[in-house]
């Protein structure tokens, strides 16, 4: 098994953050891992995405031209990725920032209401949480207790009293794609 995925968002919205969470709850899963993240010189607002690749052998370069799965924050990274999807891959997006929805027939589309979740949830920090519950669901590659094993890793200590929400973020958003 081996899953090449690009997630792709404006700096703020916890594009970095999900991709380190997704793979430090690979490495708690005995996954070999890459996270190579790239973004601007802006902290918020500029474009930001992140490639993880989640694989049972060697990985021999962190460095891709497609992807597997595509989890996409906006319209401007929509443009940029879509394209880009192997067939028969999976693109996940939040209709929200999305002005023109996919176009492609040879992927499988997956809108997730994921700020309309946050609405529900009460937090629109957990935005990125709600996303990355929709991933695990639509692509199982890592389980429920391996994220929040690696989201305990990421967040400084100060925060683990945010673990708790965040949970039921991923849950919530585990709720949300309809496959």
């Amino acid at each position: 098994m081996k899953e090449e995925i690009i997630i792709a968002g404006f700096g703020g919205q916890g594009v970095l953050s999900m991709g380190k969470i997704l793979a430090y709850a690979g490495l708690m899963g005995g996954l070999e891992v890459t996270w190579m993240p790239s973004y601007g010189p802006e902290q918020r607002g500029g474009t930001a995405n992140v490639t993880v690749i989640l694989s049972d052998a060697a990985i021999s370069s962190p460095v891709l031209n497609s992807y597997d799965t595509a989890v996409i924050l906006n319209q401007q990274s929509l443009d940029k990725f879509e394209s880009k999807v192997k067939p028969g891959g999976t693109l996940i997006y939040d209709p929200y920032s999305i002005h023109h929805a996919p176009t492609r027939t040879d992927i499988n589309i997956v809108p997730v209401d994921a700020m309309e979740a946050t609405f529900e949830l009460g937090s629109s920090k957990t935005y990125n949480m709600v996303l990355l519950g929709a991933l695990i669901k639509v692509r199982p590659l890592v389980t429920v207790d391996a994220v929040m094993a690696g989201l305990r890793k990421a967040l400084p200590e100060r925060h683990h009293h945010l673990l708790p929400l965040n949970k039921d973020a991923i849950l919530r958003g585990m709720t949300l794609p309809a496959v």
